[in-house]
């Protein structure tokens, strides 16, 4: 039986969607110094007063860079993370404004390092797989990637976590599918990814977040969940994974872009093994990412957690 969304009271609701479109147009016009200076301020207090939060980032980064960093340069990434964790939000309200222009792709050209190429590169692995799977990490800004793969002729479906306020969700979607993007619900989205990489749509999906339904594989010297989707995928319908990301640089809507090589099936002998090489092989190209860009990755979450009495998809 299919579980049904639960609905926050329509006062709540509407209050909170008043509160976000108001704090959208505020944000959308603010100057980009002014909108680094907010970030730069609640990203602090995030670290300063979530104590939680501010221990899992310093845990998460000893382990993770162990013998290259020392406490200070740790405590410095897991500040500055916190700050680029906000600013996202911020920066991907400013850049709807980029992407609403009949222009974005020539400003793009301008505003990028290599985007513009590597979205080439990625079109023409969409156009000869018949539709890919795209994944990508929490770091830089994940939302120019749905966007710029609109514009560069990517049908896409995004997979995304369905939200108990349906006033908000359409406000915060809205440009999105206006785009031409699909969005997926991530509960019980199988099926329809499915039918979506049948269609010869690629699909995009953020699989780094722990998962109690997930395989135990190796991120950055630590056993950690993760979804065996991708790879499911992958191996079904014979479709590569094309590991992206934009990571910002020091200017203005300036990014490095990353485009993976396909990340193919082969034959094997035991679907079980080729899940977890497909898998293994996909956090690698992440963690590479994530290891150029460590202060742009979304360290206050518990990637590495663990879950007692846990079954594992597969083990």
């Amino acid at each position: 039986m299919k579980k049904k969304r639960r609905k926050k009271a329509l006062p709540l609701a509407l209050a909170e969607y008043w509160s976000a479109y108001i704090f959208i147009l505020i944000a959308g016009i603010l100057p980009m110094s002014i909108a680094k200076g907010i970030s730069g301020l609640l990203g602090d207090l995030l670290y300063f007063i979530s104590s939680k939060r501010r221990r899992i980032a310093m845990e998460n980064l000893r382990h993770a860079f162990r013998n290259d960093k020392d406490e200070e340069e740790i405590k410095s990434i897991a500040r500055t993370s916190c700050r680029s964790f906000i600013f996202t939000f911020l920066e991907m309200i400013k850049l709807r404004h980029v992407f609403s222009r009949p222009d974005a792709m020539e400003r793009l050209r301008v505003t990028t390092d290599n985007l513009d190429t590597l979205f080439k590169k990625a079109k023409k692995i969409h156009d000869q797989s018949g539709g890919c799977i795209f994944v990508t990490p929490h770091i830089g800004n994940w939302e120019v990637l749905p966007h710029a793969s609109a514009k560069a002729g990517i049908p896409l479906a995004i997979v995304v976590r369905p939200l108990d306020n349906e006033y908000l969700e359409k406000l915060i979607y809205a440009k999105r599918t206006s785009s031409g993007q699909m969005i997926i619900p991530k509960r019980n989205a199988l099926m329809v990814l499915q039918k979506t990489l049948q269609s010869g749509t690629s699909v995009g999906i953020l699989p780094d977040q722990s998962t109690a339904k997930g395989i135990s594989i190796d991120f950055f010297g630590r056993k950690a969940t993760a979804t065996p989707v991708p790879a499911m995928l992958a191996i079904t319908y014979n479709r590569p994974i094309v590991v992206v990301a934009a990571c910002r640089k020091n200017e203005d809507y300036r990014y490095e872009g990353f485009v993976s090589d396909p990340i193919w099936p082969g034959e094997y002998s035991s679907e079980k093994d080729e899940i977890f090489r497909i898998t293994e092989e996909m956090t690698r190209e992440m963690e590479s990412i994530i290891r150029r860009y460590p202060e742009q990755y979304l360290w206050i979450h518990n990637r590495w957690k663990t879950y007692k009495d846990r079954k594992a998809v597969m083990s």
